[in-house]
């Protein structure tokens, strides 16, 4: 097999050959051009510490040792900011001896400052499933700024399925934009308002920007993150991704500065391809660390790596739809300004 990321028709035959398999059959638009959207399933684990099982040992064996309390999901819950949850996942694998899997937190999800990641029996990584896994998988959740309500089916990470070993082609530095140029009203960036209210996350545009977020406007080409606060921000360059690659967000160099840039990472085939005049703005995740740090417009702040298709999915990015396509500053879906 050509080695490189699965377009949405291998997807569909691994689904198929019961490599995935589900607890109810896969919704239409979850399997997109790149990657298949996990499912939460119908209970949550409160746990005391975020864990690894290790290698032999199941995430099962270990959840006796962390959980506080088990939440029923059915009728929708809350996860609290500032606590950690496991929840199992209507997915599972049963993967070939060829295929390998990284999961990332979906970009309404990094938006919304709720950390996640997958983990599966065995792990001695998060986000990563190799070759030859078979069993289930989990999704460990930490609201970071907002309360977040959920419910069995909601869909807060998405997966990608390699075949072969990882083959980088290339790579692009992603730098800030701090002048106003990707919004229309000339803000250039959000910052999260903390003791907001509870974000549904099924409420796609049910709440309103304002009471949430905080607007930032340009001055003197810069701007000054506050340790701990969460800031949407977007990048100078416009971004398009070819049909036949794949990209994924990456921290340019750990001494950069005083922050991290990217919660949620994969970028589809088609990305940008869409828009009105070359590509597509991309988002940046931003949150500041332990002192004051000053950006400044243009710094770099991260990075896509390219990675080729094994090949050119049925559907690009956007052609069925997308909140994200031709993207200059924006909120996640749940907000309008």
């Amino acid at each position: 097999m050509t080695q490189g990321i699965l377009p949405e028709q291998d997807i569909k035959d691994l689904v198929d050959s019961g490599q995935i398999q589900a607890d109810s059959p896969l919704l239409e638009g979850q399997i997109q051009p790149a990657s298949l959207d996990l499912r939460l399933g119908k209970v949550a684990y409160r746990l005391r510490a975020s864990f690894l099982p290790g290698a032999g040992q199941t995430v099962a064996d270990q959840l006796s040792r962390v959980v506080t309390h088990k939440i029923d999901l059915s009728e929708g819950a809350v996860l609290e900011t500032g606590c950690i949850y496991l929840v199992p996942l209507q997915e599972s694998l049963n993967l070939s001896e060829t295929i390998s899997a990284a999961a990332n937190p979906k970009s309404s999800t990094g938006r919304l400052d709720v950390f996640t990641r997958v983990i599966c029996d065995g792990a001695e990584a998060f986000e990563t499933i190799p070759n030859n896994y078979s069993g289930p998988l989990y999704v460990e959740i930490a609201p970071r700024t907002f309360s977040v309500l959920v419910r069995p089916g909601d869909r807060l990470v998405q997966i990608r399925f390699r075949a072969g070993e990882t083959q980088i082609l290339r790579s692009q530095t992603v730098s800030i934009d701090l002048e106003g140029s990707a919004d229309p009203d000339g803000i250039i960036g959000w910052r999260a308002r903390r003791h907001s209210g509870l974000v549904d996350v099924n409420g796609v545009g049910a709440h309103k920007a304002l009471d949430f977020w905080e607007p930032i406007r340009a001055r003197d080409n810069q701007l000054i993150l506050d340790p701990q606060e969460f800031y949407i921000l977007v990048s100078k360059e416009a971004v398009s991704i070819p049909k036949n690659e794949a990209a994924e967000m990456a921290p340019i160099a750990p001494e950069i500065g005083e922050f991290r840039a990217h919660y949620a990472g994969f970028f589809d085939p088609g990305f940008g391809l869409g828009a009105k005049g070359s590509g597509s703005r991309a988002v940046l995740e931003v949150r500041g660390r332990d002192v004051p740090f000053i950006l400044r417009h243009g710094q770099p702040v991260a990075k896509l790596v390219f990675e080729p298709m094994v090949s050119t999915p049925e559907t690009l990015y956007g052609e069925n739809g997308s909140h994200y396509q031709s993207q200059g500053l924006k909120l996640s879906k749940h907000f309008t300004r």
